[in-house]
């Protein structure tokens, strides 16, 4: 199974049917179409002399040049190398990390890729989305000139994909996922779903995550459904999207998930026959699922995953689920075995806090980190270093990352815990809580959240929680914020809130 083989296929079948749309420009392409496109876009990579196995750098906003450059770099063996476009001024670091040939970038971001490819002798050639720039060449105009590809090297084994991790404990890592074993995952994920042809995706964060690759892209095309992408989304310019696309599944994260309640309930409405939402990038609260289920009447499925994966640990399924299950991600999948280990690597009792471990369909590796790689792939097992428990009935719940966990007085705190008893309190949207160094205590916890606007009452909310955790509160300080810094993948940004504190911020 080869990753491109998805268009090829939906064109071999269904040649006519919408594949791919970009919302923000009403631009679409049927299956037949994106084929053409892909073709043409591998013939310019070609032209440029970009072979197997070379990496090339795509640096841009959402958009059909940026999916379709996906495409033409797998069917010529070359691996996508995706960075946000947040990370401009971290150019230098991924252009040396994975030394690429050729980088294919949007306009607005002309002088950080020409800054950074001066200090960069590996690229050759730089390419402009837009049309021509200084030092670019102009995709456009390669594009027009229709030129070969050459025959696809068909290697299922191979690299085709570089996800960068979101760098929570360190420097980003690229994690090399391969196309067999990523398109496995891929076929799981739509069973899960239950996607067929009928369905219609849409996705509004980043293409640089594997959340995208792995629940909006892939996964419907591998069943000839519809792909949406959209690179500039707000709670309305959003909603009106998808209400136009039809759309029957979002794909997104907990913050653009809960705009998309609010903005149903202010309407009265949902913005189209949506099936189900899906959430990657960071936990989902309880509530939020309740408030789908309960007030929109669509099931919210959780996902859990990391750009190591291509494919998820558990995923829920697309079905309106009782209170007893909504603090699970779901089963895991069954092109993987998911454990938990403790730290001698022994699996602990069932229902028994460990790290969540895998075994099978996972990443070949961090892209030039030897070191890094076998810390993560010890014994044959992927270490996630997440803290979890699966139950009897195999139900995986993901309580935190164990370099997250909080010493308080002798104490260990979850963080989860306590930020999901805030996000239960009427009035607060998000909340993340944080360990500072104390003297005293080890760590003093403060916990953030944000609220609809309705006033904050930090005394109130303590005592309402406290009634619910095996805590003592005492030491907890909770603050107010207007929104959470956010890391390209979705998640809040943690490590910013605790630089921020402790800088006195």
């Amino acid at each position: 199974m080869l990753m491109h083989h998805s268009l090829c296929d939906g064109a071999a079948r269904t040649p006519d049917k919408i594949a791919l749309r970009w919302v923000d420009r009403g631009v679409a392409l049927n299956f037949a179409e994106a084929v053409a496109a892909t073709e043409r876009y591998a013939g310019a990579l070609h032209e440029l002399g970009v072979a197997k196995g070379d990496r090339v750098t795509i640096f841009a906003h959402n958009g059909m040049d940026y999916a379709l450059g996906m495409f033409a770099c797998w069917r010529i063996g070359a691996i996508a190398a995706l960075v946000n476009v947040r990370f401009a001024d971290e150019l230098d670091y991924y252009f040396a990390d994975h030394t690429p040939t050729v980088v294919i970038y949007t306009h607005d971001m002309g002088d950080h890729v020409r800054a950074a490819a001066a200090r960069a002798p590996s690229i050759r050639h730089l390419v402009c989305m837009d049309g021509p720039q200084d030092g670019a060449r102009s995709l456009p105009e390669l594009l027009a000139a229709d030129l070969p590809a050459p025959p696809d090297p068909a290697d299922e084994g191979a690299i085709a994909h570089l996800s960068y991790t979101s760098g929570t404990t360190g420097k980003p890592k690229g994690a090399c996922l391969a196309h067999e074993p990523t398109m496995r995952a891929c076929n799981c994920i739509a069973e899960r779903l239950r996607i067929t042809p009928d369905d219609v995706s849409f996705g509004p964060t980043a293409l640089s995550s594997s959340y995208q690759l792995v629940g909006n892209l892939l996964p419907p095309l591998s069943r000839g459904a519809t792909v949406n992408i959209m690179g500039r989304w707000t709670q309305t310019t959003g909603y009106d999207a998808m209400a136009a696309a039809g759309a029957t599944m979002l794909v997104a994260n907990p913050t653009l998930l809960t705009e998309v309640l609010l903005e149903s309930e202010a309407r009265g409405r949902l913005p189209s026959p949506l099936r189900f939402g899906l959430s990657g990038g960071g936990p989902v609260p309880p509530n939020l699922k309740i408030a789908w289920r309960d007030r929109l009447k669509v099931p919210l499925v959780e996902s859990y995953g990391q750009s190591e994966l291509g494919g998820f640990f558990g995923l829920g399924e697309p079905a309106l689920q009782p209170d007893a299950r909504l603090g699970a991600v779901g089963r895991p999948l069954p092109d993987k075995e998911v454990r938990i280990l403790d730290r001698t690597g022994r699996e602990v009792p069932v229902g028994a806090i460990g790290e969540i471990c895998m075994r099978g369909g996972f990443m070949r590796g961090y892209w030039g980190k030897p070191e890094k790689t076998a810390e993560a792939l010890r014994d044959g097992w992927l270490h996630s270093g997440d803290a979890g428990f699966i139950d009897r009935d195999g139900f995986l719940t993901m309580r935190g990352r164990f370099a997250e966990l909080i010493e308080v007085g002798g104490k260990t705190w979850f963080p989860r815990d306590v930020e999901e008893a805030l996000c239960a309190q009427a009035g607060i949207r998000e909340a993340a809580v944080v360990g500072l160094p104390d003297a005293t205590l080890g760590q003093r916890p403060v916990g953030y959240v944000t609220t609809d606007g309705n006033g904050f009452d930090p005394a109130g909310l303590k005592a309402a929680i406290a009634k619910t955790l095996p805590y003592d509160l005492a030491p907890l300080a909770l603050v107010s914020l207007p929104a959470f810094p956010m890391t390209p993948t979705g998640k809040i940004a943690k490590a910013e809130l605790r630089e921020r504190a402790v800088r006195g911020g």
